[in-house]
């Protein structure tokens, strides 16, 4: 197994897809890869009240309702808990500009200065690793790679599972031996 730093993949589940047009988080949930090697055991995983209504889009896809988050703790409660939980790896996202966007935007809204850490990206990864493929999303990747996707997809932690087995699986195929190649393949906006 390459010398990989510690790890956490994180998915997030929101109103809808901007966080400029008031767009919310409403689930976040993280799982810690050590030396490698995925931890189930020890994850991070909250509802997040967004003190807005959920669009009946969104609850089509994510199937969180408002009463679901309507005692949930607000985002300036469960971001630096997250970031906690994460402190001292490298953040890892499939599609991780609309992660890292909702993760922008909600910090905003915390109390005090936060400083988000490095977050690489799965897609992008597969978009390298993959050049001549035409679908990249977690579904056409985890087909790809041939693993098994969850049923409840499109809540944070199953596609966090799911987005940790196939970065491995895609660390393994694109024989990447380090840190530096990881974030050479990874980056957001990388092109090899």
């Amino acid at each position: 197994m390459p010398s990989l730093p510690p790890i956490t993949v994180f998915d997030v589940e929101t109103t809808g897809l901007d966080p400029r047009h008031g767009h919310r988080m409403i689930e976040i949930a993280g799982i810690r890869l050590e030396n490698g090697v995925i931890d189930e055991t020890n994850a991070f995983v909250s509802l997040v009240n967004p003190e807005r209504g959920i669009p009946v889009e969104a609850r089509q896809v994510n199937k969180i309702r408002e009463e679901d988050v309507r005692t949930a703790p607000g985002i300036e409660e469960v971001l630096p808990k997250f970031l906690a939980f994460a402190e001292g790896s490298v953040l890892v996202a499939h599609n991780a500009t609309f992660d890292m966007g909702f993760l922008g935007a909600e910090k905003d809204l915390c109390w005090g200065y936060i400083e988000l850490p490095e977050c690489l990206c799965t897609m992008q990864l597969s978009r390298n690793l993959f050049p001549h493929e035409f679908g990249h999303s977690l579904d056409a990747v985890a087909r790809r790679l041939s693993l098994q996707r969850p049923t409840a997809r499109h809540r944070a932690l199953p596609d966090v599972i799911l987005t940790a087995h196939a970065l491995l699986k895609m660390v393994e195929l694109g024989e990447i031996e380090s840190v530096d190649q990881l974030r050479q393949f990874a980056s957001i906006g990388a092109r090899v």
